[in-house]
C-alpha cells in the first residue's frame, strides 16, 4: 500500500562506524580506520541525531513537567538502603554482596562449559517460587533447557522460558504479559546471541552486543526488573564485545577453574551495591553447581605427610579469609636463562622475591629453575603471600619441609623489611580455627590483647628473622 503524499517518512536511525581503538567516526566501513591507521576496528554504531534533542527542547522539552531534572543540594535528597533478594545460593548472594538489587543488571563471563547456565538456570528456578522469571535462550532449544532441569530436579513453578534473540521481539512479549505475571527477574543466555532491528551488523559483533545489553539495561532500570546476561570469553581471557560492556552493567562476576577440576569459583570485578573481588566456592555435581560451605578445605591438601616446597599461607577475597597453600619446586637449570614459572601468582612480583631472597636473605637460586604454584587453582593477587612464596622456595632448595602446622602471611619489602598486610588478626583467627599452631606473621600484624589460644604467633620485622624462625 503506497504512503499518503502528505504522510511523513519514518524516521531512520543513522548508524555510523566507530574505531574501537581511537573512537574515529566514519560514514561507511572500511578495512583501515583513518584515523589510527588501526585495520578491523571500525563498528556500527546507532547514532542519535541531535536535531531530534533540539526539537524536543523547542516543542517545551521539560518546561513545565513534574519530572524536570533540576540541581539538588545532595544532603537533601532522600535515599533507602536497597532491597535485596535471596537468590537461594549462598555463594551466588555473597559474590552479589548479600542478594539481587531490583533493577540490578548483572553480567556473568566464563569459559564455555564452566557452569554459567547450569548456576543461573539453578538460581532463577529458585527465585521463580517467590516472583515471576523469565528464562530467555539463545543457544539452546527450549526442549534442552527443560531436559536439564529435569536432570537437575529443580523447581520449575513461576519459571517461563521463551526462545528468542530479538531484543524488541523479548520486549514485546515481555510487555504484552498480564501485570501479575510480568517477570521481575529476566535471564539473557547468552548477550553474544541478541541482536536488535536497529543494526544491519550480525549478531555477536561488537555493535549488536552492546546496543542489544544497552536495550535491556535501560528496560531494567525503567520497570526495576532484575537482569541477567551470559558472556562469553574471548582468548585473552575478557567477555567478548566491547569493554564499555562492562561499564554498562551494574555488576561482573566471571567463572573460573582448571577444566579437570570440579571446583568452580566464582569472582566478582565490579559490583556497584556490594564488596568486590568477593569470591563463590562451589562444586560441580550430578545436580548441577553445589555451594562449599568451608573452601579452605579444599583449597589444602589434606595430607598428614609433610613435604618439602611447601608452605600454607591466609589469604583475603573480598570479605573472606581463605587458607590456601602455595607448593615451590627448585631444580638446578640446564639453561642459561633459568625459568621462573608462576601459576596463580604475578610472574614479575616472582623474580624480584627471589632477587630479595638472594640480597637480603643470601640464599642463591640464579642457576635455579623456579615454578610457583598455588593449589586449588585459585589466583591469588595480593602482597601477603610474597613471605609464604619465599619460604616454599627456601623449603624446596634445602628439600626440608616447614615445620607442622605452620602458616605464613606478609609483603616482603625491597630491602628485606616484613610489612604488614590489612586484617592480620582475622587471618590468624582463621588459622586457629583449622587447627594450626604456629604462625609466622609481621610485627604489626601480631595480636594487640594476647595471643590466641594454641597458635603460638612469631612475629618477624626483617627477612632473615622469617628465614631462621623455620
Amino acid at each position: 500500500m503506497s504512503r499518503p503524499s502528505g504522510a511523513a517518512k519514518p524516521a531512520r536511525a543513522r548508524t555510523a562506524y566507530v574505531c574501537a581503538e581511537c573512537g574515529a567516526e566514519h560514514g561507511k566501513w572500511q578495512g583501515q580506520c583513518a584515523g589510527c591507521g588501526a585495520w578491523n576496528t571500525l563498528s556500527e554504531f546507532v547514532v542519535e541525531p541531535a536535531a531530534k534533542t533540539a526539537q524536543a527542547a523547542r516543542r517545551g522539552g521539560w518546561a513545565g513537567r513534574a519530572d524536570a531534572p533540576r540541581v539538588t543540594a545532595l544532603k537533601d535528597v532522600r535515599h533507602t538502603e536497597q532491597a535485596r533478594v535471596s537468590t537461594g545460593i549462598g555463594e551466588l548472594d555473597r559474590v552479589l554482596g548479600g542478594g539481587l538489587v531490583e533493577g540490578a543488571v548483572v553480567l556473568v563471563g566464563g569459559d564455555p562449559g564452566i557452569g554459567k547456565s547450569t548456576l543461573l538456570l539453578q538460581a532463577v528456578a529458585r527465585m521463580a517460587t517467590t516472583l515471576p522469571a523469565l528464562y530467555v535462550t539463545g543457544e539452546e532449544s527450549l526442549a534442552q533447557v527443560a531436559g536439564r532441569a529435569a536432570r537437575l530436579d529443580l523447581p520449575l513453578d513461576g519459571l517461563q522460558a521463551l526462545a528468542e534473540t530479538g531484543v524488541e521481539t523479548i520486549l514485546a512479549h515481555v510487555a504484552g504479559m498480564a501485570a501479575g505475571a510480568r517477570p521481575r527477574l529476566i535471564v539473557a543466555d547468552s548477550v553474544q546471541t541478541l541482536w536488535t532491528e536497529s543494526l544491519t551488523a550480525a549478531p555477536g559483533s561488537v555493535s549488536q552486543v552492546r546496543e542489544s545489553a544497552a536495550r535491556l539495561v535501560r528496560y531494567a532500570k525503567e520497570t526495576g526488573t532484575a537482569v541477567f546476561l551470559v558472556g562469553h570469553v574471548t582468548k585473552e581471557g575478557g567477555i567478548a564485545g566491547p569493554r564499555v560492556l562492562e561499564h554498562m552493567v551494574d555488576a561482573v562476576l566471571y567463572f573460573e577453574g582448571e577444566s579437570g577440576s570440579r571446583f568452580r569459583v566464582l569472582r566478582a570485578f565490579k559490583n556497584r551495591f556490594g564488596a568486590v573481588n568477593e569470591l563463590g566456592v562451589f562444586a560441580m555435581g550430578d545436580k548441577g553447581l553445589k555451594e562449599v560451605p568451608n573452601p579452605s578445605a579444599i583449597f589444602l591438601s589434606g595430607g598428614s605427610t609433610r613435604q618439602p616446597g611447601s608452605c600454607v599461607m591466609v589469604t583475603r577475597e573480598g570479605t573472606r579469609p581463605l587458607l590456601v597453600e602455595v607448593q615451590a619446586l627448585v631444580d638446578s637449570s640446564p639453561l642459561s636463562n633459568p625459568r621462573r614459572v608462576a601459576v596463580g601468582l604475578e610472574q614479575n612480583r616472582l623474580a624480584m622475591l627471589l632477587a630479595v631472597l638472594h640480597r637480603h636473605g643470601g640464599v642463591v637460586v640464579g642457576d635455579q629453575d623456579v615454578f610457583v604454584n598455588v593449589v586449588g587453582g585459585i589466583r591469588v593477587q595480593e602482597t601477603a603471600a610474597d613471605l609464604p612464596v619465599l619460604l616454599a622456595v627456601l623449603s624446596s632448595l634445602r628439600d626440608a619441609p616447614l615445620p607442622e602446622k605452620t602458616i605464613a602471611f606478609g609483603e616482603v619489602g625491597l630491602s628485606g623489611e616484613i610489612r604488614p598486610v590489612p586484617n592480620g588478626e582475622e587471618r590468624l583467627r582463621e588459622a586457629a580455627t583449622h587447627g594450626f599452631k604456629r604462625a609466622i606473621v609481621p610485627r604489626a600484624n601480631a595480636p594487640k590483647a594476647g595471643a590466641l589460644k594454641g597458635l603460638e604467633v612469631i612475629a618477624v620485622e626483617r627477612l632473615a628473622d622469617a628465614l631462621a624462625a623455620v
